[in-house]
């Protein structure tokens, strides 16, 4: 007994929004979920509209630097939210909300390298 190309084994990190790779349609879900990872002001040159495989490499580079931008916010949000005037319960959930946006981050990277490397592959 054969089995059909979409019963391939994804990887646990494979986004929902994105249809399992081999299934009809998945580089076109898979280059709308990488389009809303990016800039908007890069949604219109050709070389990412027409290789899915280039708009995967940029939204990896670019979800990097936001897990940067989230670590360097966590990392000095102690030392500087407190010169801003702020009361300490807000710097406390700044906090909190700069910790849960570099996990969703780290998560969202995991899955962006998952869809890079099924287009790679195609």
């Amino acid at each position: 007994m054969t089995m059909p190309l979409t019963s391939t084994r994804i990887s646990p990190d494979w986004p929902c929004q994105v249809k399992p790779p081999g299934s009809y349609d998945w580089e076109r879900s898979a280059a709308k979920w990488l389009r809303e990872l990016i800039p908007a002001r890069y949604a219109s040159y050709p070389a990412l509209i027409r290789h899915p495989v280039l708009l995967a490499r940029h939204a990896q580079i670019q979800v990097e630097q936001e897990i940067r931008v989230a670590r360097t916010a966590l990392q000095t949000a102690r030392a500087e939210l407190p010169t801003l005037g702020l009361p300490e319960a807000v710097i406390e959930h700044t906090i909190k909300m700069y910790a849960a946006e570099v996990l969703q981050l780290q998560h969202i990277a995991r899955s962006v390298r998952a869809v890079s490397t099924a287009l790679a592959r195609r």
